[in-house]
């Protein structure tokens, strides 16, 4: 245990000074997300019911924050392990006394940490432009948010299971930034099959607590049940799916192959 949290601090700090020493494109990032979220505002205010502007506006938000938030998360491990395998690293990370998946989970839980960050300041400004301001109860959204997460970090090791075999996912990983886009902005009202998804349970939930102002105490056991039980099957999915392809691209020797 004390290893994981020596090697999820040493991540945790690799991806900050990351961010920090490429600060152009982590601003250019940022700008492009906040650019189409005006983009979005104003066709809303361009083409939309004026009587439910507001109410739009705010779905926007609250979406596009999810969207921006679900690509870092899903994506992370899929860009790590083909940017190591391009690179000849690859197989120096299986080399560690500390197992490769817990390194890629340290990793992944740094870029969460810091991209919370970066996705709270962009919420704000998004609000301050817009002029509407959500309900931000931090008591409700963040139990709610941590499921939502731990059912994201289940996706993100199928996608770095799938980089592990194949090494060169990039297409596959920009057609992911659409579907991720379709799991936050379209509501589960209007597609209750969705519910089966990653993240698309919270992300409604979260939605009626900054929208509609909810509680905890104002979701059933079957929201509960349905939040905590996707979680837990797509992180059992999730870590299964990697350690059977990690299994595999050793047998086959893989790791070392670009």
């Amino acid at each position: 245990m004390t290893a994981f949290w020596n090697v999820l601090r040493v991540n945790t700090m690799m991806e900050y000074v990351e961010l920090k020493r490429y600060k152009a494109n982590t601003i250019s990032l940022l700008l492009t997300f906040y650019i189409i979220f005006i983009a979005m505002m104003f066709g809303i205010q361009v083409i939309g019911d004026p009587a439910q502007a507001s109410t739009n506006t705010q779905y926007v938000i609250v979406n596009y924050i999810f969207w921006y938030f679900g690509m870092m998360t899903l994506q992370s491990m899929g860009w790590t392990i083909s940017d190591e395998a391009m690179k000849g690293t690859l197989e120096q990370l299986y080399m560690s006394p500390v197992k490769p998946w817990n390194i890629l989970l340290s990793r992944l839980i740094g870029t969460i940490a810091n991209h919370f960050v970066l996705v709270v300041g962009l919420l704000f400004l998004s609000m301050a432009t817009a002029g509407e301001w959500l309900n931000l109860n931090p008591v409700s959204i963040i139990p709610v948010l941590l499921l939502t997460v731990a059912g994201m970090i289940g996706a993100s090791f199928i996608v770095a299971g799938m980089a592990l075999i194949f090494k060169q996912i990039n297409a596959f990983l920009q057609i992911l930034q659409f579907i991720i886009a379709g799991l936050t902005f379209v509501p589960l009202s209007a597609a209750p099959y969705m519910v089966a998804a990653p993240i698309v349970k919270g992300v409604d939930m979260t939605r009626h607590i900054m929208i509609n102002g909810y509680t905890l105490a104002d979701f059933t056991m079957g929201d509960y049940l349905l939040l905590i039980g996707n979680s837990i099957v797509y992180g059992f999915i999730g870590i299964m799916f990697y350690i059977a392809c990690e299994k595999y691209a050793m047998k086959k020797g893989l790791l070392g192959h670009y």
